[in-house]
């Protein structure tokens, strides 16, 4: 089925600014990822997840929107049958945005569209995202994919229809925190603090120094931001909406150190108020930090999603 034409014109859009960074991949991991891009959407569109299963990790981790974090490829693969009994996806497309190699770790970073279509009455919804993949290569050069995150750019009028009570979950902020039993762990630990520190105050420019030059960030509920030329307005506009934080809690529950890059795996508690309006939230991110030059640690990717 063809998309429909707004959502053909998002990607043509999104075509200008797409970057593509395999320098360093071997023919085969490119390959893999092609094979992946090809039956995740096949498997979605057909309603069958066997066809991208092969690529998952055993301790594969699902970020996304709407649902609890989801661990394990068994608990996975369910959520993605569970997604297939109420609706189906007669189109599913990505558009790469980067793919970046961190020597143990690929990352792809993209926009996608879709189209649901609640099973029940044949009503049907396009949806407009951004997605990251995170892949492990094995010793042998072999990719398998060890973490999966997504969000929309804006509100969804299905969003409690994307949570699926059977699929075993669990909020990532109510985890134990990462010990900090290394200099990096703490220096993360740190810039959580000041991330906090900037969101509560809603102080955009310090928000904005956590980020590198070159960063893509995936924002809940907004479209990709790349570079500090466009992340820097849009923490400013961002900011000025924010709601008054009582209390804000960002931690994370696991920490992989890398050469020369960290990814960790952020979550929060939010206790807002909005005017008469209040309530709790939690979230989680994914983030992609890169030790730059002068030792310092900075954000080149960040994907965002609610609970």
């Amino acid at each position: 089925m063809k998309l429909p034409a707004r959502l053909v014109l998002a990607f043509g859009l999104a075509l200008g600014s797409t970057l593509f960074t395999h320098a360093t991949l071997t023919d085969r991991q490119r390959s893999t990822l092609e094979a992946f891009r090809t039956a995740y959407a096949e498997g979605l569109e057909r309603g069958r997840p066997e066809l991208f299963a092969p690529h998952v990790a055993e301790d594969f981790r699902l970020m996304i929107e709407m649902q609890p974090t989801v661990v394990g490829r068994a608990n996975a693969l369910l959520y993605y049958c569970s997604l297939g009994g109420r609706f189906s996806v007669p189109a599913y497309r990505r558009q790469i945005i980067e793919v970046l190699d961190l020597g143990s770790r690929v990352v792809e970073a993209g926009r996608f569209t879709a189209r649901y279509m609640r099973k029940s009455d044949g009503q049907a919804y396009d949806l407009i995202g951004k997605y990251v993949d995170l892949w492990a290569k094995a010793a042998d050069g072999g990719l398998s994919l060890v973490t999966q995150g997504w969000n929309y750019d804006q509100g969804i009028p299905i969003g409690e229809e994307l949570r699926f009570a059977e699929v075993p979950s669990l909020v990532a902020a109510f985890q134990a925190r990462t010990p900090l039993t290394t200099s990096a762990r703490l220096e993360i630990a740190a810039m959580g603090l000041l991330i906090e520190k900037a969101v509560v105050q809603h102080d955009a420019s310090l928000f904005s120094k956590c980020y590198a030059d070159d960063a893509i960030l995936l924002p809940n509920y907004g479209p990709a931001y790349r570079g500090r030329a466009e992340i820097d307005p849009y923490a400013v506009d961002h900011f000025a909406h924010l709601p008054v934080f009582e209390k804000l809690d960002i931690r994370n529950d696991r920490v992989d150190e890398l050469e020369g890059f960290v990814v960790e795996y952020a979550s929060h508690v939010a206790n807002w108020k909005n005017g008469d309006a209040s309530g709790v939230n939690t979230g989680k991110n994914l983030r992609i930090w890169r030790r730059e030059p002068n030792h310092s640690l900075k954000i080149i990717v960040q994907l965002g999603a609610y609970d």
